[in-house]
């Protein structure tokens, strides 16, 4: 049994119990970290190693140089013959990604929601200009961190771009992210695969969170997980339903991609069997918190500049 078939990434029964911070209420875990059993660690782990099998194939979806860095040293290199629904997605991200940010004329925002072990900072050809936000979990970023340094992998930034990681337990995430540059008068892209969520109303935080610091029109796409969907047999039924209005709710218009239609445009075969994780690509519809100070900024200034007229008229 291949080590991804030992820990599976599902999520439900591997996260740690949480605490909502009192800025933005971001949940962050409340366990002590310890590299043999912890939750968080173990997730990031079964991810990684989803990769780095799914690079071992003939024919991969996507290659991860990087995934390898992170699994124990007595993993079997046994490729597995099925392909994994967080590969399916992994690859569906980065494509949509690349297209996108490819779009984007100079200063380009990249948002990367993940579990810490996230490699898509050094294996994709990101173009120069592109400061990288990496909002994790600080343990498992630290750890992954010292083990990428250790290991002969060469994991290098694209030349001229940026790299921040801004820890998940942050006491106030909009006012970390802007200390290192970040601009919601600018376009953004953001990404989630692997961040640590257990319920709707964890996702709800981070979409309103989205919703205030991403400027209009901006992406958001990831992967939601399947235990969002396993935590309530009632909310399980119309999980899809429930997602849709959560999204219009914080002002983002969303699609939520089919994983079956996916691979069969990377020509692969996908049986979706009990898989229940959520896809998705979503627009910014309503306007950034910073987008919104600008332009009372200006309206304050036509005012006073309207004022001073008048008065010099008297």
């Amino acid at each position: 049994m291949g080590f991804a078939q030992a820990f599976p990434v599902t999520y439900t029964n591997i996260l740690p119990s949480l605490l909502c911070n009192s800025k933005r209420k971001l949940c962050v875990s409340t366990a002590k970290f310890n590299p043999d059993n912890d939750p968080l660690l173990l997730s990031a782990t079964a991810s990684a190693s989803l990769r780095y099998h799914e690079s071992l194939r003939p024919e991969p979806l996507f290659l991860d140089p990087y995934a390898g860095c992170f699994v124990p040293d007595n993993t079997p290199e046994d490729v597995i013959q099925d392909l994994h629904p967080y590969c399916l997605a992994a690859k569906f991200i980065d494509d949509k990604l690349l297209h996108t940010v490819s779009l984007i004329d100079g200063l380009k925002q990249l948002v990367f929601l993940t579990d810490g072990m996230d490699t898509r900072p050094y294996r994709l050809q990101l173009p120069t200009s592109t400061i990288i936000f990496d909002i994790s979990p600080e343990i498992v970023f630290k750890f992954a961190a010292e083990k990428l340094k250790a290991s002969d992998a060469g994991a290098k930034m694209p030349k001229g771009c940026i790299f921040y990681h801004i820890p998940l337990e942050s006491s106030d995430m909009e006012q970390a992210m802007q200390f290192k540059g970040y601009s919601g008068s600018r376009p953004s892209i953001w990404v989630l695969q692997g961040f640590p969520m257990m319920t709707l109303a964890n996702f709800e935080e981070v979409l309103s969170m989205i919703g205030s610091l991403a400027m209009k029109g901006s992406l958001f796409l990831g992967e939601l997980p399947a235990c969002l969907a396993e935590t309530d047999t009632e909310i399980k039924s119309n999980i899809r339903q429930r997602v849709d209005k959560l999204f219009m709710s914080n002002g983002f218009r969303v699609e939520i991609i089919n994983y079956e239609g996916i691979a069969e445009s990377y020509g692969k075969d996908f049986a979706s069997g009990h898989n229940n994780s959520i896809l998705f690509a979503a627009e910014q519809l309503l306007h950034s918190d910073d987008q919104m100070e600008s332009w009372r900024q200006e309206f304050q200034r036509i005012e006073d500049d309207g004022d001073e007229d008048g008065f010099e008229e008297l």
